[in-house]
C-alpha cells in the first residue's frame, strides 16, 4: 500500500541511503561477495561485476531512488519506486532477496 514516507526493512533502508548519497562502497557492502544483480535479464554476479554495472548505470549515473510502496513475503521484498538518473528515469520495480542481513539478489524486471 502506498505511503507518504516508506520505511523499508533492513538492509533496504541502508540501500536507499547509500544509493541516494551515491556511496558506492556502502552500496556494494550490502551485497555478500557472491551477491547478484539482475537488470532486465543482464546478470552481474559478485561485487566486482556489480560495481562495473553500477559505475555506468546505477551509482555512477547519480541515481536517486524514492520508494513508494513495498510488499514482503518471507525474504523476498518487492519495492515500487521512482528512479531518476542520467541513465534512466521513471517508475521502477525492484525485487530483493534478503539473506543474513545482506541483499542476496536485486532484480530489476523489464517494464
Amino acid at each position: 500500500m502506498p505511503m507518504d514516507e516508506v520505511t523499508l526493512p533492513h538492509p533496504l533502508d541502508d540501500f536507499v541511503a547509500a544509493v541516494n548519497r551515491h556511496d558506492e562502497a556502502a552500496f556494494l557492502l550490502l551485497f555478500p561477495p557472491d551477491g547478484t544483480v539482475d537488470d532486465w535479464g543482464q546478470r552481474m554476479e559478485g561485487r566486482a561485476a556489480i560495481q562495473r554495472w553500477s559505475a555506468e548505470q546505477f551509482i555512477g549515473a547519480k541515481g536517486v531512488i524514492t520508494p513508494r510502496s513495498f510488499t514482503r513475503r518471507g525474504n523476498i521484498v518487492h519495492v515500487k519506486a521512482d528512479w531518476k538518473s542520467s541513465f534512466y528515469s521513471g517508475e521502477s520495480e525492484f525485487i530483493f532477496t534478503l539473506e543474513n542481513g545482506f541483499i542476496r539478489e536485486m532484480r530489476i524486471p523489464p517494464h
